[in-house]
């Protein structure tokens, strides 16, 4: 399972979200990609100020902060 991280180099909430992550990715075998959004135009375009944005397939679990709650359970049914 692949999970898709949109995130920036310089926001803590980004930093926030990945590492509050991590521990949910590791219980479920999670992958986790971390995408910059300033090098991709389209993905600035959909979720500038949005970040950071929680994805699976495209579909968005969550943005600024984990909803650990949501994704558990999220993870959970797809399993």
């Amino acid at each position: 399972m692949k999970l898709t991280l949109v995130s920036r180099t310089y926001c803590h909430l980004c930093h926030d979200m990945e590492a509050a992550l991590a521990p949910l990715a590791l219980e479920f075998g999670a992958e986790v990609d971390v995408v910059d959004v300033d090098a991709d135009p389209a993905l600035e375009a959909l979720y500038d100020e949005l970040v950071p944005v929680l994805l699976h397939e495209g579909k968005e679990l969550c943005h600024y902060f984990l909803d650990a709650a949501k994704v558990r359970d999220y993870l959970s049914e797809i399993r």
